[in-house]
């Protein structure tokens, strides 16, 4: 029978805990449902946030704000199921659930927030608050 596995670097010496190092790791690993990788790179007078959110319909991704966080919800759906009643996989690695990511807007103007969802990848931009200058001020005389 075929047996696909995804691929991992192997090392030639003998780990009697490779096992349970790998169940571990399918537990708690940073790329489990609840979480996407995210970049966030400083244009100057904004600050760029790109969301990895692949195989997403636009209209399955919500970006939240309240007050001073910024929430990006992204939930996919699971077609498998209704598919194949039959159990013809051989193995289904493809996630399926709700993703959820927060982030604080200190320093960020919150109304000027815009958002673009392109080739898999949700990009916000997220302008800078501009520093309020006082209309008038007082000069000390030395």
């Amino acid at each position: 029978m075929l047996n696909l596995v995804p691929y991992r670097k192997h090392n030639d010496l003998y780990n009697p805990f490779h096992e349970l190092e790998e169940f571990e790791r399918s537990l708690f690993a940073p790329d489990t449902l609840a979480s996407f990788r995210t970049d966030i790179e400083d244009a100057g007078d904004k600050l760029v946030l790109s969301a990895d959110l692949p195989g997403f319909r636009k209209e399955d991704i919500h970006v939240d704000i309240d007050s001073d966080r910024l929430t990006i919800n992204a939930e996919r759906h699971s077609n498998y199921e209704k598919k194949d009643n039959r159990g013809n996989y051989l193995r289904c690695e493809r996630s399926y659930g709700s993703y959820s990511r927060t982030f604080s807007l200190d320093g960020i103007d919150a109304d000027n927030i815009s958002a673009s969802y392109e080739n898999g990848v949700l990009r916000l931009d997220l302008p800078k608050q501009q520093a309020t200058k006082p209309d008038c001020r007082r000069l000390e005389i030395h």
